[in-house]
């Protein structure tokens, strides 16, 4: 492996690459290993996530060397895309349950045995999605995502992507969250082991979290990014603006508010889970 990082390494820097064939050769290696969950763009190293920067070095060099082809023809549809990232083909070998209605996983994703994906959905290149998670109806799941084992990213659920810079925390979803149906997280936040969003809850770098249980409130710093702590069970709310004419208009602002944290009852609500699955 570490061959293979230092290839990546010193192929992302040159400056000429488009026509080199080791370096599609090496690229293709590449994709492969990220393809099996070989290689990740970001893994948990002493209850500490870090970013492996030459992995996503590796995603942008297939763009950089790929070129435009049509696909689909075959099944009576018309795509463009680069050559280097195409739909991924699975078998029953593979143990995903893809169901039929217009879902798409790009090659460089990683999908675990046991996965359920729910159409229609996509998973983008670099996404690691772990056993046992439900990728349900219109979800999105971007680039370099990290979704961990039994997770439920429910309707419409929009899991942010993220390559430049490259250096740039992913998205990170662990063990046994649910993801509520409408809900957004961006720009690398963390959500820790077992936490609940609520439906059309909104998380991003910008984005305050009120924690009303503990009294706190959690922000993201220029080296750390907005984390919601396990077992958190997180709704959409609101924060009344006290000052000049949004006081006097009477406005608010958005905010995601930790109302309490994961207890039986919970888990009783959401126990269904495991009989659809």
């Amino acid at each position: 492996m570490h061959s293979l990082k230092s290839a990546i390494e010193r192929l992302a820097a040159a400056r000429a690459v488009e026509r080199d064939a080791e370096a599609r050769n090496v690229f293709l290696d590449f994709r492969e290993q990220l393809t099996h969950g070989k290689i990740r763009a970001a893994e948990k190293i002493n209850g500490e996530w870090r970013v492996n920067i030459w992995v996503k070095q590796g995603i942008l060099l297939g763009f950089r060397i790929g070129e435009l082809t049509e696909t689909g023809a075959a099944a009576g549809l018309s795509f463009v895309d680069k050559d280097t990232f195409p739909a991924r083909r699975f078998t029953i070998k593979d143990r995903v349950r893809l169901v039929p209605g217009g879902s798409s996983v790009r090659e460089g994703a990683y999908v675990a045995p046991s996965v359920i994906c729910m159409p229609p959905m996509f998973i983008n290149v670099g996404a690691y999605v772990d056993e046992g998670t439900m990728v349900d109806s219109h979800a999105l799941v971007g680039s370099c995502a990290q979704i961990g084992k039994r997770v439920h990213l429910s309707a419409a659920a929009q899991i942010g992507g993220v390559l430049e810079p490259v250096n740039a925390t992913p998205v990170i979803i662990e063990d046994d969250v649910l993801v509520g149906g409408n809900c957004g997280v961006f720009e690398g936040t963390l959500v820790r082991a077992r936490a609940v969003l609520g439906a059309g809850t909104i998380l991003t770098r910008s984005t305050p979290l009120y924690d009303i249980v503990r009294g706190q409130m959690y922000r993201a710093a220029a080296d750390k990014p907005l984390e919601v702590p396990e077992n958190a069970v997180v709704v959409p709310g609101s924060r009344a603006l006290k000052k000049g004419h949004a006081a006097e208009w009477g406005l608010s602002l958005y905010a995601p508010v930790i109302v309490k944290y994961r207890d039986e009852k919970t888990d009783q609500r959401i126990k269904l889970e495991e009989w659809l699955r």
